[in-house]
């Protein structure tokens, strides 16, 4: 998933990013998120979530808030893109012939366990491990270097072994083809699968690298927290989520904004090696949802191609794409 962020007015410009979903691809615009579904008749439906509202909240332009605004943005339309995307990809409902999707309640519920499984998981999990080292005698500073250790190996392990499952692997090739398209935008590029086809998987915007900036900024941080007494060590690790979700919100940022500086291209090369697990090479039909869903997003947005590729808003001034960093999302 490459990341966007930031463009609620004409004059600034527009940063698409977006997510893989079910045999799809979902690209973020400026006040709507455009999918592209490849249905079971190879027909490719396309649907859209407004975001006005969330495009519109102050505190999206606040460094140091903007980025827990994000990423609740990011889970939240992240989750209604994958019901839509679910229900386009399954066969009709028998009884009124139409995509079924997820309720309100329902999506809620997911969301809710997945954030409990989530921090149960990456933060609470890696903590009980290393409490056992402690109590072997280990000092605060070691039993806090091995937590972050285990959090890391949890995490790549993770993406490792759902990287197996054959449905995963599909997404992932959605995942490649929407990170070539927003890249093959960014450059001007025509929207082709011949042209889209030339660029890379990786993309220094992908929400995978976001989470990776996630889990070392945790196992920085956390190496600062005392370890007694115990209801801090646990209260810390989860009311810091959000603070941690700010800080690599920044740093992510500032290395899309700066891609050119050595320094940061180096620190960043871990995150675009860990794509190397969230994606796959895409087949044709993955790179033609993505152009659908490049293509839908830049028309809900009013955004035409000039013969040589250069975007424009008719009537307003000149949108030029741009490399930026946080959770769409995220990717």
């Amino acid at each position: 998933m490459s990341t966007s962020h930031d463009h609620t007015h004409a004059q600034r410009p527009v940063l698409y990013g977006g997510q893989a979903v079910v045999e799809g691809v979902m690209i973020r615009g400026r006040d709507h998120a455009a999918i592209a579904i490849r249905r079971e008749d190879e027909t490719i439906a396309r649907r859209e979530i407004n975001l006005s509202g969330w495009s519109n909240v102050r505190a999206r332009r606040v460094p140091w808030i903007r980025g827990v605004v994000v990423l609740a943005e990011t889970l939240m339309v992240g989750m209604k893109a994958l019901s839509i995307s679910a229900a386009e990809a399954a066969p009709p409902d028998e009884k009124t012939g139409e995509p079924e999707e997820l309720g309100k309640g329902s999506m809620a519920i997911m969301l809710f366990i997945s954030l409990v499984a989530g921090i149960g998981i990456f933060f609470l999990a890696p903590l009980g491990l290393s409490r056992l080292v402690e109590n072997a005698g280990a000092n605060d500073f070691t039993a806090n270097v091995v937590e972050g250790a285990v959090r890391l190996a949890i995490f790549v392990a993770y993406i490792w072994l759902i990287g197996r499952m054959e449905d995963i692997r599909r997404v992932f090739g959605y995942h490649g083809a929407e990170h070539m398209a927003v890249a093959a935008h960014e450059a001007g590029e025509p929207l082709t699968v011949e042209s889209v086809r030339r660029f890379p998987e990786a993309h220094p915007r992908c929400g995978t690298s976001f989470l990776m900036t996630v889990v070392v900024v945790s196992i920085l941080l956390f190496i600062l927290i005392p370890r007694d007494p115990l209801w801090l060590l646990i209260g810390s690790r989860i009311v810091l989520i959000p603070f941690i979700g700010a800080i690599s919100y920044e740093l992510i940022r500032f290395a899309g904004t700066h891609p050119g500086q050595f320094w940061v291209r180096l620190l960043g090369a871990p995150n675009l090696w860990l794509q190397e697990l969230t994606t796959r090479p895409p087949d044709d039909s993955m790179i033609e949802v993505a152009i659908e869903a490049m293509n839908y997003a830049l028309e809900l947005d009013g955004v035409e191609y000039r013969p040589a590729g250069q975007p424009v808003v008719a009537g307003e001034s000149e949108i030029e794409s741009g490399t930026t960093a946080g959770p769409s999302a995220g990717d």
